[in-house]
This record gives structure tokens, sequence and C-alpha cells, in this order.
């Protein structure tokens, strides 16, 4: 009996390691570091040795330091733990263990990029605008892959993650005013000039971080409202090779019922569907709208590769 039943522990402990240390794991984990790292890297040798506040908790931290003497370590360890918890409690056990494997992370590189001597040889203190600039370019790049990989780096990182999944709040929108509110805060103890240079960077790391995020894609979905739908569908499979959906609707003027087309395209073949549209049916409403990913069996974003001799049949 001890023996089946610490069979069955030894079991169930390997089915936990495998569960943890699978492909995708593992790679989250290796791409959450180098995102930490860079975002480190920025902070030690261009925030701080260009004397550039910074937002979010490391922005928090130093207004106790100025108001209440803390240590910035002690108050960023306590200011951390409840915004870590709140997590949990939103995003469940697999995001902990990723946020704490971030701010571990982004610890570690923040004492190695600064023992390094490397950084000490970029000096950018004579174009504050060059340094907000960068620092927010590669605080961003380093922030946008940490989240695409599902991680966080603590702190208000958190609550953007908390954001984007319950509200649909952009990620770098909500670092963006966490920044300028805490920046604002800041102004008890730094000069306007070089809190109007961090903004910049502020600005920057947002934009970057969500194009980090949601990637290079790019593609229009449209939405074709005609009664003659059938000759426009027809003419987007013939001239564009692109797939569509029909949505059904109910007008609402005469609360008749119709048929809506429903497709993505490429930017670069936006201006041949409203051709096609304005050729089929001059009095059809058409709107255009951003879309950022497509998912699912028969309906991408991607063109069909076709066998190029298919051409000539």
């Amino acid at each position: 009996m001890n023996f089946l039943q610490n069979n069955s522990k030894t079991n169930f402990s390997k089915s936990i390691i495998k569960s943890i240390l699978n492909t995708k794991t593992i790679k989250d984990l290796f791409f959450i570091a180098l995102g930490a790292s860079i975002y480190a890297f920025s902070l030690d040798a261009i925030n701080i040795k260009n004397q550039l506040a910074d937002g979010g908790i490391s922005g928090v931290t130093l207004l106790l330091r100025y108001w209440f003497k803390i240590n910035p370590g002690i108050s960023t360890l306590v200011l951390n733990i409840p915004l870590i918890i709140i997590g949990y409690k939103y995003m469940g056990r697999r995001m902990l263990i990723l946020t704490i494997w971030g701010t571990s992370c982004l610890s570690f590189f923040l004492n190695f990029w600064l023992h390094t001597p490397f950084i000490h040889q970029i000096n950018l203190d004579h174009d504050l605008f060059l340094a907000g600039l960068l620092t927010g370019l590669l605080s961003g790049l380093g922030i946008g892959i940490v989240f695409k990989f599902g991680g966080t780096t603590g702190g208000t990182d958190i609550i953007a993650r908390i954001l984007e999944l319950k509200l649909g709040i952009p990620i770098g929108k909500t670092l963006l005013g966490l920044d300028v509110l805490v920046l604002g805060i800041s102004l008890s103890y730094l000069d306007t000039k070089h809190m109007l240079y961090t903004l910049v960077g502020s600005y920057f790391l947002a934009k970057i971080a969500d194009y980090v995020q949601e990637g290079s894609y790019a593609a229009k979905g449209v939405i074709i409202i005609s009664d003659k739908y059938l000759n426009i569908a027809k003419m987007i499979n013939l001239n564009l090779d692109r797939g569509y959906t029909y949505l059904l609707a109910e007008g609402g003027y005469q609360n008749d019922t119709k048929k809506i087309i429903y497709c993505v395209v490429s930017p670069r073949e936006l201006s041949n569907l409203k051709s096609i549209v304005l050729n089929e049916d001059k009095k059809a409403f058409v709107s255009i709208i951003d879309v950022h990913e497509t998912l699912g069996e028969g309906f991408t974003y991607l063109r069909k590769k076709n066998n190029i001799f298919q051409q000539f049949k």
C-alpha cells in the first residue's frame, strides 16, 4: 500500500513538473528574462545616468525616498507584495509565477548592468532629448517583450495587465497614464526640464510597448451593407482572392432582413476593395476598422499561396 501511495505521489509530482517545464513555458521564461534585461539596461545606462525621472512604482519609491526618507529597496518590496496578490486574484497562478520571475529578473539585471563597465561609455548627458527618446525605445521594447510572453515586471505593469484583460485597455496607454500621474507628483523635487524629457521617454515607451506586444500585424476589417451583396462578394473572391462572411442583420428603418459582408484585407488592397464595391453599388454603406489579429480555421488574414502556374489555367 505504501509503495502504491509513494508511486502515485511520484507520478503526480512528475506531472506537475512536466506541466510547468514544457516548451512554451521555457520559451516564455527566456523572453521575459530578455525583456527584463533590456528594460534594466535602459534604466541603468540612460535614466539614472542622465538624471531622468521614472514613472510607475519606481517613481513612487523615489517620491517616498524624498518625502519620508524610505529606502527604495524596502518600499519597492512593500508596494509590490499587494500588487502581486491582486495579480494572482485576477490573473491566476501562472501569471503569478511569471510576475515573480519577471520581477526577480529585473532586480538581477538592474544590479548586473550597474556593475558592467560598458554602460559607463554611453554618454548622452549633452542631449537630453536623445536620452529621453532612447530610454523610451529601449524600455518600451523590453516591457513589450515581457508582456508579449505573458509576464510583468511587477509594479504598475500588473495594473496595466489587469486593465487589459478586464477592460481591453491597451497596456501602453495605462502605463503612460500612470507614468504621467507619478511624474506630475515628482515635480515636487525635480526640475521641469528633466521632467519634460522624461515625458518624451514615457510617450515612446507606451507606443513601442503596444507595437511590440501587438506585432507588426496590419489589416483592415471591412463591413459592407448593400442589396447587391451577392455581386460584391463574387467580385471580392475573383479579384482579391479573399474569403468573406455573411452576417445576418435587420435594417433599423424598414425592419427588413438583409445580409452584410464582412472580410479582412491588407491595407494595400483596401483601395481595390472600395473600387469593387462602388462599381457594383454606389449606394453601398462601407465601414472600415483596424484589425490587429485574426484567428480561427478558415478565416485568415494571410493570402493563400497558390501555385504560380494556376494563373494560366
